[in-house]
Order: structure tokens, then C-alpha cells, then sequence
């Protein structure tokens, strides 16, 4: 039943993405971005930018003198460059390229922030990327990312896999709250700590998730973008159909049929040391 780990990553269609999880990035972009307390008029790359949420709330919040968002999604990159408005004239110079995580289209040292927003887990090597976003920006420059708290925090999530694994057992080796180490904050911070960087600190970012009525929640899980809509779509009809009932069981609903959840992410931000091994690391909170 299902499919095995290795198949269940799928990211590609831009319109199915937000409908899954595109608006819920958004409003967990709207308040990383601040927290970062970064300057306006700084040169910015978004690693992973997917459709370009994160990339279009620096654009709005920050007076960005450009944002290089890369995505190795060609499709992706297209939506992306789609949603940007004409950036002719004053308005801020968004651009939308192809390219690895591993292998940035920048120069060493040529960006004040990389930023990387719900990407980190779906690396094949994170720890190669966060280096590699490290060396992209100047001494003093920022490094950060958010990922999704998918151990405890994501409440849709938390009872589509808890759902499944009743009916099937073997679901839970799916369940990316087993599957992504780096969806804790200890482990955020000791990989920015092994990059290199200092004054490292972590915080949580919770969002409301509503959906109108129960179809809302359960039609993004059939389009196959991400782990659970691919396991969802990889289903025979009738056992999906059960999967339908003991999911629709486990979410709370209103007298209108609404349904309202929380999404936890993981905030990390570090900054490049001036000088080789002269950073201090502060607490995480």
C-alpha cells in the first residue's frame, strides 16, 4: 500500500503547491522576514524559492537592491517569474533562475542575506547547501531558513498521518515527522553552528490554518505535491476513500463546516563571522 520514501518528494506544479502549502509559507514568510531584522537596500538570495512567496514578501517588507530566488523546479521557476510584477524602473529587481542548492549562480561573498524558506529537508546534503549559502554572503551577512515543525506542529499534517497509519501500518515510515531530523530547532542550530556561523538563534512561528469546509483540506492531498498528497494519491480508491472517513474524523469542524488548525515552523538565523573562527555563538531561543 503506498509508495516507498524515495518517490514521495514531488514538488513541481506551482498552483497545486499553494493551494497544499504556498499560503500557509506566506504567512509564515510574513513574519520570518522581520524577524530577521534585516536593512533595506541589500542584495538577498532565496535558496529553494519554490513560487516565490518568500521572495515577494522581501520585495514588499524589505527595499531589497535585488532578490535572486533559485529553484532546481523549472516549473517552479516559472511560476515564480510569472507572479513577479513588471520590475522596470524604482521597483525592486526580482530574478528567478535554475539552479542546485549546491552549486549557487552567485559569486563567494556577493549577497548581504541568504535566506531559504521550507527547502532544507528535501536537500540531499543540507548541511553542502547551508555552506554554500554561508560562503554567498559578506562578513556580517545573514544566513537564515524556516522549515515546518513536521514532528508536533503541523496540525493537518499531524492527523493525516496519524489517520493513515490506523488504517495502514506501514504508512508511518512516510510520516516526515519520522523522516526529517531537521524539523526540530537543536537540530537547526547545530547545523548552522557546523557551517561556521554566529550569533545563532531559533524561534518558533505558528500560523492559523483555515479551511472553508472539509473539501478544502483533503483536495490539495489529491494533486501528489509533497510526501502526504503523494501517498494520498498513490492510494486504490477504496482504501483512499477509508483514509477519507478516518481523517475527516480526526479534524475538528465547525457548526459551518470550517476547520481551524495551527502550522508550526522553525525560524534559524546565524551571521557570517568577520573573521574566520571570530563569531560568538549566542543561546538559542
Amino acid at each position: 500500500m503506498g509508495t516507498d520514501a524515495e518517490n514521495t518528494d514531488v514538488w513541481a506544479l506551482g498552483s497545486a503547491y499553494d493551494r497544499y502549502m504556498g499560503r500557509w509559507s506566506r504567512l509564515v514568510a510574513e513574519e520570518f522576514v522581520p524577524w530577521l531584522g534585516c536593512a533595506d537596500g541589500l542584495q538577498w538570495l532565496d535558496v529553494g524559492c519554490g513560487t516565490g512567496v518568500m521572495s515577494a514578501v522581501v520585495a514588499a517588507r524589505c527595499r531589497p537592491r535585488t532578490v535572486v530566488g533559485i529553484d532546481r523546479s523549472e516549473r517552479f521557476v516559472r511560476s515564480a517569474r510569472e507572479a513577479a510584477p513588471d520590475t522596470t524602473g524604482a521597483a525592486p529587481t526580482r530574478r528567478f533562475v535554475v539552479a542546485d542548492a549546491t552549486a549557487l549562480p552567485v559569486r563567494r561573498q556577493s549577497c548581504d542575506v541568504a535566506a531559504s524558506a521550507l527547502v532544507l529537508n528535501f536537500l540531499p546534503d543540507p548541511a553542502a547547501a547551508v555552506a554554500r549559502m554561508a560562503d554567498s554572503v559578506r562578513p556580517g551577512g545573514t544566513v537564515a531558513a524556516y522549515v515546518w515543525d513536521y514532528a508536533d506542529g503541523m496540525g493537518f499534517l499531524r492527523r493525516l498521518w496519524d489517520a493513515a497509519a490506523e488504517a495502514d501500518p506501514s504508512a508511518a515510515a512516510l510520516d516526515e515527522g519520522r523522516r526529517f531530523p531537521l524539523c526540530r530547532p537543536q537540530a537547526l542550530y547545530a547545523l548552522w553552528a557546523g557551517a561556521g556561523l554566529a550569533d545563532i538563534s531559533t524561534t518558533a512561528i505558528e500560523v492559523p490554518t483555515v479551511f472553508a469546509d472539509f473539501d478544502d483540506l483533503w483536495g490539495p492531498f489529491l494533486a501528489g505535491q509533497g510526501p502526504a498528497p503523494a501517498y494520498v494519491a498513490s492510494l486504490p480508491p477504496v482504501e483512499r476513500d477509508r483514509l477519507r472517513s478516518l481523517f475527516s474524523a480526526a479534524v475538528p469542524q465547525g457548526a459551518d463546516g470550517s476547520i481551524t488548525l495551527t502550522a508550526r515552523a522553525w525560524a534559524v538565523k546565524g551571521r557570517r563571522p568577520d573573521h574566520p573562527g571570530g563569531g560568538r555563538v549566542s543561546p538559542t531561543r
